[in-house]
């Protein structure tokens, strides 16, 4: 399989558009490839763009932040269920445990997918700051 030269790579043009790429799970550089190669394991490096992805640092914080988006969307459920309806204590547990494990398992490797195009656009942890070139229309 050949890859393309790094030079011929579409660079994201902004902050947000490299981290939906990594959110959706492809390379944040190229988003061509895929990013991960299991499920919390990212690869190496991108058969693309050959961008080294071995400097990410993502820790703990994609779980920081999928339990963040976990708990706002289900506290506002987990107060209409006691408020609206009349549920014991082993109903809710039986609703909402399964619901947020899912919710968890779920946002992890969005989350780490974000966490890793961040540092890569940022320049963090050994990744090179790369911007896409201005165009002439600009200069």
């Amino acid at each position: 399989m050949t890859t393309a030269p790094p030079s011929s790579v579409t660079l994201p043009a902004t902050f947000w558009q490299a981290a939906q790429r990594g959110v959706m799970g492809r390379c944040p550089r190229c988003g061509e490839a895929r990013l991960f190669r299991k499920w919390l394991k990212s690869v190496d490096s991108c058969p693309t763009c050959r961008q080294d992805w071995t400097h990410q640092r993502a820790d703990d914080f994609p779980a920081y932040i999928a339990i963040l988006l976990t708990g706002h969307v289900l506290a506002p459920l987990i107060i209409m269920l006691s408020l609206d309806f009349d549920l014991g204590p082993a109903a809710m547990v039986a609703l909402i445990v399964p619901l947020a494990l899912v919710m968890m398992l779920g946002l992890l490797q969005p989350a780490k997918g974000g966490v890793i195009a961040a540092q890569w656009w940022h320049g963090l942890n050994g990744f090179v700051k790369e911007r896409p070139p201005a165009s002439a229309g600009h200069a």
